[in-house]
């Protein structure tokens, strides 16, 4: 099964939905907690992109928006992984560890002196490439310096750590990422569109960087306004591991 069948497989419990609101940058989702994603769009004309029963999610079912996940129509995929996002338990009776930490200090401390791949442009970058021995970044978008998406398979598995967006969930490339990773490489699962589940650690992630939000109401007015990931407000930075055995 996929990445996101399973996560869909481990709702066990449905909540009504209670605002849903697509930002330039960012999806949020409120229904058991508040949830959010990266807004990701189809090359599409402007306006010719539609999200279906829009006007009405709100009236929907947090498990129903969260189908939107399996959707080539990467706003709605957006709309589906928020959904999920809203309705991860991290109560179980074995929850795994959960520490104030960020994607950073995590990439610091296992990737300091080795081979790093990251697929995403995080604004970490530069600080970190002094840290690595040698340090590729994979993008959908290339800057100077940066690979293509169609180097993922020869690059991923040179790479003794490697950094996935979360956000590989909604354009439906993150299991097939996953796969290049050569066996025993450190995997960090990172970005606020990153389910903090442990369904992730059975596909190979290592690690998973993401959020929690702490202040739905400042998210929402944030994430309303426009605002990039580094002036969301309203949110915690947050990284789950295995339990030790």
């Amino acid at each position: 099964m996929t990445i996101i069948e399973d996560l869909l497989s481990e709702i066990k419990q449905d909540f009504p939905v209670h605002d849903v609101l697509v930002g330039a940058n960012w999806t949020v989702v409120s229904s058991r907690s508040c949830g959010m994603a990266s807004t990701m769009k189809t090359e599409a004309p402007h306006g010719h992109e539609r999200v279906r029963d829009a006007g009405n999610l709100h009236l929907k079912s947090a498990r129903e928006l969260a189908e939107f996940s399996r959707s080539e129509n990467l706003m709605e995929a957006s709309i589906g992984l928020a959904a999920i996002n809203s309705l991860v338990d991290l109560q179980s009776e074995n929850p795994p560890r959960m520490e104030a930490i960020d994607a950073y200090e995590v990439l610091q401390e296992h990737g300091r002196g080795k081979e790093v791949a990251i697929v995403g442009h995080f604004p970490f970058l530069a600080k970190l490439r002094p840290q690595v021995a040698a340090l590729r970044v994979i993008e959908q978008n290339p800057s100077k310096g940066e690979h293509p998406a169609s180097a993922a398979p020869g690059l991923l598995p040179q790479a003794e750590v490697v950094a996935i967006t979360g956000s590989a969930l909604i354009n439906h490339t993150l299991d097939e990422l996953l796969g290049f990773c050569r066996p025993g490489a450190f995997v960090l699962i990172l970005g606020p569109s990153t389910p903090l589940s442990p369904v992730l650690f059975e596909h190979g992630a290592s690690i998973l960087s993401g959020i929690r939000v702490v202040d739905e109401t400042a998210v929402m007015r944030s994430v309303s306004q426009g605002a990039s990931f580094q002036q969301v407000e309203g949110v915690q930075r947050v990284t789950l591991s295995r339990l030790a055995k």
